[in-house]
């Protein structure tokens, strides 16, 4: 399977990506099979050849996460919510909802804790 991936070049803590076109079975830095782009995440300066993205996406290149976010940036191809998106952002709304509970909760025991029940002056 062809995979759309970035693979990493420049000095150290000053990386460059290349986004390439390899084999899903090769290394990182291997050899690719064609170049379609440049991104550099410092400056965030992105170069597409988008004629070679689309033919090879139209031959069933898989891009990665990665790379996927960047062609959305670039338009090429359409913004897709994954499932895992979808039950991250449930499981963060259900933790904001039990969290303002908990607070609530909190609040109306200091609340009971600071008024006085005691009435002994009658």
């Amino acid at each position: 399977m062809i995979k759309l991936r970035l693979k990493r070049f420049g000095k150290k803590r000053e990386a460059s990506f290349r986004l390439v076109a390899c084999n899903s079975t090769s290394r990182r830095d291997g050899r690719p099979l064609q170049e379609l782009g440049f991104y550099n995440p410092r400056t965030k300066e992105t170069r597409l050849d988008t004629e070679a993205l689309r033919l090879r996406l139209s031959q069933g290149a898989q891009p990665t996460d990665a790379v996927r976010s960047l062609l959305e940036k670039g338009g090429l191809i359409e913004k897709t919510v994954r499932p895992a998106e979808v039950v991250g952002k449930a499981k963060q709304a259900e933790a904001r909802k039990v969290g303002a509970k908990n607070v609530a909760k909190q609040a109306a025991e200091a609340k009971a804790e600071e008024t006085p029940t005691d009435n002994t002056e009658a």
